[in-house]
Parts: C-alpha cells; sequence; structure tokens
C-alpha cells in the first residue's frame, strides 16, 4: 500500500489527539510552499483518509504541520501562553512512491517526536 499517512499521539493522556488541524504541503525545489490539504484528526487519532492516496503518490518533498497548540488549550493540559509548541512542522521526502510512508507525531505541549512507520 503506498501512499501517506498519519496519527497524532498526546503523551500527556497517553492516548489519541482528536481535532488536531494538519496541513500538508508540496515543497517546490525553490522552497516554496503548495498547499495541497487540511483535515482534522479523528477520535483514533488518524485521519478518515490517506493524506496521499496511493495513486497520487510521487517521488517530492513534503511538509506536515501539525496544529497542537490549539489541541492542547481544548483538552485542558497545563500549556504555557503563548504555547511553548503551537504548529509543528515536519518535512520530509518521498523517495519511492510505490512504498507507504507514515510519519506519526507523539506530543505534549513542550515536546514531540516523530518516525517512519509502517
Amino acid at each position: 500500500m503506498a501512499g501517506l499517512s498519519t496519527h497524532v499521539l498526546d503523551t500527556v493522556r497517553g492516548g489519541p489527539a482528536e481535532g488536531v488541524a494538519i496541513e500538508l504541503y508540496s515543497i517546490g525545489q525553490d522552497g516554496s510552499r503548495l498547499s495541497l490539504l487540511r483535515t482534522l484528526t479523528n477520535a483514533d487519532g488518524r485521519t478518515d483518509t490517506p493524506l496521499i492516496s496511493a495513486a497520487a503518490a510521487r517521488v517530492g518533498i513534503f511538509e506536515l504541520v501539525f496544529h497542537v497548540g490549539d489541541y492542547f488549550r481544548r483538552s485542558g493540559a497545563k500549556t504555557a501562553e503563548p504555547p511553548f509548541l503551537d504548529a509543528i512542522p515536519i518535512r520530509f521526502s518521498v523517495a519511492d512512491p510505490k512504498a507507504h510512508y507514515h510519519v506519526p507525531l507523539l506530543a505534549s505541549p513542550w515536546s514531540y517526536s516523530t518516525y517512519r512507520g509502517s
């Protein structure tokens, strides 16, 4: 299964992060950003559909922006104002458009990590 997927885990609560706004951009050779989509995570912390379908997968540089500041405010987590982490950008490359790319985010108001999942 090719394409791109993601999920967001709230490490404060130890569970999925519902309602996180996510933006996906394609990055041009000159560094320009082209908006591809904006979506929200569901109750499982995932998107309802792949961010990039297998049919639309291509070699390139992409950026996911996770808007966690609003999510943590709504969740009641203790945060700073303005939040230490508000919008988290993750820029990554797709080298093999026939492969599946899964880019999850594990986040708290103070830290985050990601990895290439399966």
